[in-house]
């Protein structure tokens, strides 16, 4: 009974992150306001689509590249079945190939790691309060785009599908095209069908420089 009445009337927060000390210095930080409350945490996408079912909490903070199924199938699987469950994107990877992703899936906000805790609590009561998060740059690159303004051309992953981008991820983990399929749940024809669009548009003429290049851009977001 004294833990429900510490807790009564705070917004409960999910934590979903694949490092254990992001996830325990987040918890300490939201810890710490005296409106919230982490209701638990995750380090894989199928404990946090269990914890979301079992706790049902206000906010769910979420990064995109969890083990496992992708943290942009988690956020469509949450929003999906959880209408009332608000999706935070919390990343240390560049918005400006994520964010616009992570909106379309059904996130609420997107917000960088290296923003800071401060930038963190205020995003999070944003969200919670009904608004949308987002960064000044990717807020004028959203009414860029809605307002007509120039595309990105042919060579930007960023012009990549949803499930290309996948692909061109796992490619980068160096699976195989039955490897893929059986973690995407596709068939290998489907796969090959995924990385023949890729190399179209990021303008690679061999299946030997779609992989080169995948490798090399997964060992790039390792370090960071």
């Amino acid at each position: 009974m004294a833990k429900r009445r510490v807790t009564e009337g705070k917004r409960r927060v999910l934590l979903v992150d694949d490092h254990p000390l992001t996830r325990h210095g987040m918890a300490q930080l939201i810890g710490q306001q005296p409106d919230l409350v982490v209701c638990g945490q995750a380090g894989n996408a199928e404990q946090a689509f269990e914890s979301v079912r079992a706790l049902r909490p206000h906010l769910v903070l979420v990064d995109v590249t969890l083990p496992g199924k992708p943290g942009l199938e988690l956020i469509k699987d949450i929003t999906a079945l959880y209408a009332d469950v608000l999706v935070l994107v919390v990343s240390m990877h560049d918005e400006s190939l994520y964010a616009e992703r992570a909106l379309r899936a059904g996130a609420r906000g997107y917000l960088m790691k290296s923003s800071g805790g401060e930038e963190l609590v205020k995003a999070i009561r944003q969200v919670l309060s009904g608004g949308v998060y987002a960064s000044r740059e990717l807020s004028a690159r959203i009414l860029d785009n809605l307002s007509g303004g120039p595309r990105r051309g042919p060579g930007s992953l960023s012009a990549l599908s949803d499930r290309e981008f996948e692909v061109f991820q796992l490619v980068g983990e160096g699976l195989t095209t039955h490897e893929i399929g059986s973690r995407l749940h596709i068939s290998g024809k489907t796969v090959e069908t995924h990385r023949l669009h890729i190399r179209e548009k990021l303008a690679l003429r061999t299946p030997q420089q779609l992989t080169k290049y995948a490798v090399r851009w997964a060992g790039s977001q390792e370090l960071l």
